[in-house]
Formats: C-alpha cells, structure tokens, sequence
C-alpha cells in the first residue's frame, strides 16, 4: 500500500479540525504518502442519525484504508465512549480506530502559543495569554469557549473588527498551524488513539514496515 487514506467521521462539522493531529500522528508511524477526508454526511437528502448508520455512510461514499470514528468525551469516560464506537463497529472489515478527546476536540489545540497567535491574525502581538498546561487541559470544563476567547484575545482587535472575528474559523486554521502534537501523549485519550492506530496499522499493511517515531514525552 503505497498511500495511506483515511476518513474521519465525526460528531458534528467543527470537529473536521481533527484531521490535522490524525495527520501528524500517520505520518509518526506511516512511511508513504497519506490523505485523509472528512466524512461530510451533511449532502444526504435524509442524512443518518444513529452511530453505526453513519459509520455505513462514511465507508460507503468516503472509502479508505483506515476510518477514525470521533466522539467528545464530554461527560463520560473514555471507555464508555469507546465502548459506543466499538460497538458501532463491530462486524466491519474495515479497520477503524476510536477517537475521544476528554472533553471536547478543542482541548487537544490548547498546545502551541506561537501558532494560536498566528491563526488570530497577530503573530507578534504582544498580550499575555492565559495558556492552560498540558496536565490541566482534560480538566477544562470548555474548551471551546476557552479556545475562542484565546483567539480574540491573541488577535487584540477593537471595534468592528472585534466584532468581525470568527474564532470558529480561526480555530480551523490553528489545527492546520500545529506542526507537532507531541505534548498530546501525555493526555489518556491520546496516547489511546495513537495505541489504537499503530495496531491498526500494523494489521492493514501486510507486513509492511511501519515508522515508530514514538517519544515518551
């Protein structure tokens, strides 16, 4: 298997950022070329509702060698969402690897300040920005309010402009900054999907080598 192509299949449009640490995290294990889809079901006339319909849709229209299933935390444990995945998935002959940021998918861009300055538009701004540590961000009870204020507090707009900003988009953008993910392995929950797409790797590839950068942290 010369490309490596996977599909992302996830809770809702926002979480389509998730592509870019799945990215970096292939490409640690991962010798050839990879591209990865987001499984947009929004197209269909009676888009699916429940767990294992959508996984149907996301292999049917988005084929590929490896499928992530992403679903928050939020107020569950791991297992338990995990659980739902691999419930959800049994029976498939696709490989798929489970995905449960704790609690939501914006806690794994809390990483790098330079590149959050630079996805709001003001790389050498000058404002302190109130960085969470790597060991308190499964803590936060939203990551996505914490996220977005970052974001405009990093932009330091006034006025209108202020008033323009699209911390959504900006958000996107930042997962596409992010060149290293590797203070994640120290999270529980990403250190499990790393876990689980090494061994999925392993059983897709048919003895072909993987690279094994991993680093503990």
């Amino acid at each position: 298997m010369d490309r490596l192509k996977f599909t992302l299949l996830t809770d809702g449009s926002s979480d389509a950022i998730l592509k870019y640490p799945i990215t970096w995290m292939l490409q640690q294990h991962w010798k050839a070329a990879i591209t990865g889809t987001w499984a947009d079901l929004r197209c269909l006339p009676n888009p699916p509702k429940g767990l294992r319909d959508r996984v149907d849709a996301a292999l049917d229209l988005y084929p590929c060698d490896l499928l992530f299933v992403h679903r928050d935390a939020e107020a569950m444990p791991l297992d338990r969402r995990v659980a739902e995945i691999q419930a959800a998935v049994d029976g498939l002959s696709d490989p798929s690897v489970p995905m449960v940021p704790v609690r939501m998918q914006e806690a794994w861009l809390l990483i790098d300040e330079p590149a959050l300055r630079r996805a709001a538009g003001n790389p050498h701004g000058g404002v302190s920005l109130a960085m969470p540590t790597i060991d308190k961000l499964e803590q936060i009870p939203n990551p996505k309010q914490v996220l977005h204020e970052l974001l405009l507090t990093a932009s330091e707009l006034r006025g209108r402009r202020r008033d323009k900003f699209n911390p959504g988009r900006q958000a996107i953008r930042l997962g596409e900054l992010i060149q290293d993910y590797s203070p994640l392995r120290k999270l529980t929950a990403f250190r499990y999907t790393e876990e689980q797409t090494v061994a999925a790797l392993r059983n897709r590839s048919d003895k072909t080598p993987v690279i094994d950068q991993r680093r503990e942290q």
